[in-house]
């Protein structure tokens, strides 16, 4: 399959115009339709989640998506590229699922959501891309989208190899990756080889609790970054984005955005992989805090049908507590968790899997009268894997 954007690895490509290591596995369903290929992989997940704690809360829910992509060469040798990603999110309910220290977006457009991960859009991403060569090694390429995603930050959590086993949302997910479902965005890119430069206009507003809906708006906010691959097991980048009225709780409020990653993919040889991001977000809004979060992600798969993954990941935040209306402290907490899963193959495409995580919840002391002593969280799932 030719990659959509440039002359390099179809493997590079990740979410939206996001790139990560050659050395990584694409799984899918590969279909030739005429001109066109068809590459289309799906992972739903039936999940039983528990926080503990005065705050915490347990669920049973489903999370996931289903996306296809179909790729031409044309006769110019340009490439196009149409993709769509759906997800069953929406069906979790508008506050989503119990998530300790996760906060962001809203459930009913009056309260914030504090404790919970918000569900993703039923549309994820309705995109496409035109990519023009101007040399061997170089090309430029348009990307739009309704939704779609921004050049900015590192590719989307649940496209991570190093972290897309985990049903867990990180909880620094508004810090470095929550741009990836934006209704409506229009990218432009120059790749030379193992770089890239792109810069995107989107609508700057993030979904609101209407989970069902593709609600448009003014290309509104700016965002670009430099991505670098010096190797085939490594990818770079580097980001920025201002982004005019994120939230819809507070509408007069701009935010300055700017992320650095990097993703480490080693092969162990067919199917199997060790993969690593370290990744760093920071936010500063107009009249608010500045804030930072980082974290360090691995997954390992030393089988076909076995992968064991972690998370460490630490922020700032100023919207844990909520005293209506007023200004919340900022504080520093962290998470840990740790997890497995094993899969067992039904056919050559279809996989069945068990998996099951532990999260560890560390807070300042100022936090134990609403949260108690470092509670912890968990998860039991079950997966349905198409590739």
């Amino acid at each position: 399959m030719s990659a959509a954007l440039g002359a390099y690895p179809m493997t590079r490509e990740a979410s939206g115009t996001a790139w990560q290591p050659d050395s990584s596995v694409h799984g899918g369903v590969h279909i030739e339709a005429g001109e066109w290929m068809v590459m289309s992989h799906a992972r739903l997940n039936a999940v039983y989640d528990r926080q503990q704690g005065p705050r915490g809360d347990d669920k049973t829910f489903a999370a996931g998506m289903v996306m296809s992509e179909a790729t031409r060469a044309l006769a110019s040798e340009d490439v196009v590229r149409i993709r769509a990603m759906l997800s069953p999110d929406p069906l979790m309910g508008a506050s989503g699922y119990p998530l300790l220290l996760a906060t962001g977006e809203t459930a009913n457009g009056r309260d914030p959501l504090i404790d919970h991960q918000h569900p993703h859009n039923l549309v994820m991403e309705l995109s496409g891309s035109f990519s023009h060569p101007l040399g061997s090694e170089d090309n430029a390429y348009l990307y739009a989208g309704l939704p779609g995603e921004p050049a900015c930050g590192p590719p989307a959590f649940m496209h991570r190899l190093s972290i897309l086993d985990s049903p867990e949302a990180p909880i620094s997910h508004h810090w470095l990756d929550s741009t990836h479902i934006t209704n409506g965005v229009v990218t432009v890119g120059y790749v030379h080889s193992i770089f890239k430069l792109e810069a995107s206009r989107f609508h700057g507003r993030e979904p609101d609790q209407y989970r069902y809906r593709i609600e448009p708006g003014p290309l509104d906010s700016t965002a670009a970054r430099f991505s670098w691959n010096p190797a085939q097991t490594l990818s770079l980048q580097v980001s920025w984005a201002r982004q005019i009225s994120p939230e819809q709780l507070a509408p007069r409020e701009d935010e300055t955005r700017s992320s650095a990653s990097a993703i480490y993919t080693e092969p162990l040889g067919a199917n199997r992989y060790w993969s690593t991001t370290a990744a760093y977000g920071y936010r500063h809004g107009s009249s608010g805090p500045r804030l930072w979060a980082y974290l360090i992600e691995s997954a390992v798969k030393p089988t076909d049908l076995w992968t064991i993954f972690a998370r460490f990941e630490r922020e700032t935040n100023n919207e844990l507590t909520d005293f209506g209306g007023q200004s919340s402290p900022v504080y520093v907490v962290a998470k840990a968790s740790v997890g497995a899963i094993h899969d067992w193959r039904i056919s050559e495409h279809l996989q069945v899997g068990l998996g099951a995580l532990y999260a560890f919840n560390f807070l300042p002391s100022s936090l134990t009268p609403l949260y108690g002593h470092d509670p912890a969280g968990m998860m039991a799932f079950a997966r349905l894997k198409v590739e």
